[in-house]
């Protein structure tokens, strides 16, 4: 059986008897996922040479993951400006001539069946920081070893990181165009999806968080001001790629501070990403303010993600410690999310997806198998 003819079996299969499984096929915009164990991005900050250049280490960290069975692999964050790193570690999209070095990789992904997506971002107040090949991990790496001057929504910085330099409009409208150039340069690598990074204190977040964002212009105060730079990427990024092509949006729904960003917002927010060709938003929480208590324990991001879905009508996924098969499988049934995003447990297993069948007694041949390894089945 092919996989296309396994994909219509697994869709006849939830159409009839109402109920989602992990291992049903999910559509976005004509594209069809081959289940619904996602590969969330995690950064590896593992472009060595610092030139947003992926490495073979990628090439083994994803295509194995593809191999394993993942439905979406989404592609860690990835810098649309040099100065948009995260770490000097960190991938890039900013250039034509980063393009040639991703096709392999893609290609290689898709070829073993996953749906590939990349994570495109800017660090903001968070970016310059070192790697664990340099050293100054989590911290500012000064300008003498690398390190530059970063910028925000405005000049407060993030616990001990460097302050940032306040954005003028024009360089908020450039950084609009590079998301867009950098969305192009990925439909052009063979990428089938974008997600826009707009979570975890990174720039896009850093807009839209009460808390950081001081500004007093169109991109400042009221809630249509502070997301006003999002909406302009999501426009920005549709216009340069196919209506066929899907676009994500990672959100965490709470920075877990009173007075900030929380889920009323999130949920209002994706109504408006929804009517501007947003497919789906990635629920996380947290990363914008530096010493907030989370309440982390399995499944606590999950209601959040339950939540904007209902509210906002728009799918979603679910993530943070879920680690079991049992736990997916239930919080994919209860309906609180559209796929479930396995993160650390996928960095200690590439094959979890395979593993996940065997324990929930799902067929050798419903399972994300490879051919070559049928005869080595759970």
């Amino acid at each position: 059986m092919s996989e296309d003819e396994k994909k219509a079996k697994r869709s006849k299969k939830a159409t009839t008897n109402g109920t989602v499984g992990l291992f049903d096929p999910m559509t976005l915009r004509g594209m069809t996922v081959r289940n619904r164990i996602w590969l969330p991005p995690m950064d590896t900050y593992s472009a060595l040479a610092q030139d947003g250049l992926p490495t073979p280490f990628h090439y083994q960290h994803y295509v194995s993951r593809a191999m394993g069975g993942f439905g979406m692999v989404i592609v860690e964050a990835t810098a649309v400006t040099p100065e948009g790193r995260i770490s000097l570690c960190d991938l890039g999209l900013w250039a034509d001539e980063q393009m040639d070095a991703w096709r392999w990789i893609v290609a290689d992904a898709k070829a073993a069946g996953a749906t590939m997506a990349v994570q495109l971002n800017h660090a903001g107040r968070k970016a310059s920081t070192g790697c664990f090949s340099i050293g100054y991990e989590h911290e500012s790496v000064p300008e003498e070893q690398g390190g530059w001057q970063t910028v925000g929504p405005s000049a407060n910085a993030f616990g001990p990181l460097d302050k940032p330099r306040e954005l003028t409009v024009d360089e908020i409208h450039a950084i609009v165009d590079q998301f867009r150039d950098a969305a192009w340069r990925a439909y052009d690598i063979g990428f089938d999806a974008v997600e826009i990074h707009a979570a975890h204190g990174y720039l896009l977040s850093q807009f839209l968080d009460p808390l950081i964002n001081e500004r007093e212009d169109e991109y400042g105060g009221s809630f249509d001001n502070r997301i006003r730079i999002l909406v302009e990427v999501v426009d920005a990024v549709r216009s340069v790629i196919p209506d066929t092509m899907p676009v994500l949006v990672r959100v965490s729904a709470t920075d877990w501070a009173a007075g900030g960003w929380d889920l009323d917002q999130t949920v209002d927010l994706a109504k408006v990403l929804k009517e501007h060709g947003v497919d789906l938003m990635d629920v996380s929480t947290g990363g914008m303010i530096p010493g907030v208590t989370i309440p982390v324990k399995p499944d606590y991001q999950v209601p959040f993600a339950e939540q904007v879905r209902s509210r906002a009508e728009i799918p979603t996924t679910a993530v943070g410690l879920i680690t079991k098969p049992k736990q997916a499988k239930k919080i994919l049934k209860s309906g609180a999310a559209d796929a479930i995003e396995i993160g650390r447990a996928a960095l200690r297993d590439p094959n979890w997806p395979l593993r996940a069948a065997h324990k929930l007694g799902i067929p050798t041949e419903d399972a994300p198998y490879q051919p070559q390894y049928v005869r080595g089945a759970y």
